[in-house]
């Protein structure tokens, strides 16, 4: 039996028919959505190609995505905007968009394997610590994610183009920590994250010296 498909197969053998794979992208970043990617593949599916998305160049990521869409028995994408990432938290967010993407499959799932969050009593499940490098569904579920967090991240670079969203996707790197400072905050930043909290205070302090 193939490595990658172990927590698959242990479900099966519990008598499990849906197996669904669940995980997200955009936890870190400090603009943008957070996605979360849901993906039922038929018992047995194996493409030795599909892995965990951050191990995958870009355009690997893209091909995989029109292959997972088409050979899952079912997938569902769900995007979690900034305003309830700032009011549940990154932790919450990313546990609410995976229930929510369980309720919105074509396909209810009887089993549910997670990159490492614990879902409660919504759906029997195992959450795995690495999912998306050991789980093929987990790592199919972190491509879509990956995918379309990276194609709406493209689109806010031309409303945004001086903060450099192309490049970074939101993360808080020196570029992107750099244009926040110059430019200020958008509407599609974490009012939650210490640097967008920091330029919000100094302009705010500007404001109290007139």
């Amino acid at each position: 039996m193939c490595e990658r498909l172990k927590f698959e197969q242990q479900a099966y053998d519990l008598g499990k028919k849906y197996i669904v794979g669940l995980d997200e992208a955009g936890r870190g970043p400090m603009a943008g959505p957070l996605v979360v990617g849901a993906v039922i593949f038929p018992q047995g599916y194996y493409n030795d190609k599909i892995n965990d998305s951050k191990k995958l160049t870009e355009k690997k990521r893209e091909e995989l995505y029109q292959i997972i869409i088409q050979e899952a028995l079912a997938y569902q994408i769900e995007i979690i905007d900034v305003a309830d990432v700032d009011r549940l938290n990154v932790y919450q967010a990313s546990k609410k968009g995976m229930i929510d993407a369980i309720d919105h499959l074509s396909i209810r799932p009887d089993y549910a394997l997670t990159d490492a969050m614990p879902l409660g009593d919504v759906i029997e499940h195992q959450a795995i610590v690495k999912g998306d490098a050991k789980s093929l569904s987990i790592g199919a579920a972190s491509i879509l994610a990956k995918v379309t967090r990276d194609h709406i991240m493209n689109d806010y670079a031309k409303i945004y183009p001086e903060y450099g969203f192309e490049k970074h996707k939101g993360y808080p790197t020196k570029q992107h920590k750099e244009a926040l400072k110059a430019y200020g905050v958008t509407p599609i930043h974490r009012r939650s994250f210490q640097p967008v909290i920091d330029v919000l205070n100094q302009q705010m302090s500007l404001f109290d010296d007139f």
